[in-house]
């Protein structure tokens, strides 16, 4: 499953969006964010609403590294500050997501993937992304 976030100014309107390969695809827009919102948001939409599985791929070092690195581990333990001592940006999304990956262990995986021209799933949600925040409005299809 491919995610994206865009937003037109940052912060500005932004737009999500998340795509499975041959299958179902998502986006939502928001009137005022920034786009790492944006891309923690489209991961959590999956999340949340596909079964099974799901190998996140993204081109958002920002959440990819969260749990590759596991960032989260530490947020946790200094009870939701960085490593610097301040509170963890975006934890309204963040906390709810690492909800979801701790329920099933196992479930969630995360993958880089390089953006803009380079694999077209990748392309496909930014495309829709873009369009949510233009637009201010999502779509879906199967």
């Amino acid at each position: 499953m491919y995610t994206d976030g865009a937003c037109k100014g940052n912060p500005g309107p932004g737009g999500w969006a998340w795509a499975v390969p041959d299958g179902p695809f998502r986006s939502g827009a928001a009137a005022l964010t920034t786009n790492q919102r944006m891309e923690i948001q489209a991961v959590l939409e999956a999340v949340t609403t596909l079964p099974g599985p799901i190998q996140v791929v993204s081109d958002s070092t920002y959440v990819v590294n969260c749990f590759r690195d596991r960032w989260w581990a530490g947020w946790e333990r200094r009870g939701w500050r960085s490593s610097q001592g301040k509170p963890v940006a975006n934890q309204d999304l963040w906390r709810p997501l690492l909800e979801a990956y701790h329920r099933s262990p196992g479930r969630l995986s995360f993958r880089w993937v390089k953006g803009h021209g380079v694999d077209p799933m990748n392309d496909l949600v930014d495309r829709l992304a873009v369009e949510a925040a233009e637009r201010q409005v999502g779509r879906d299809g199967p």
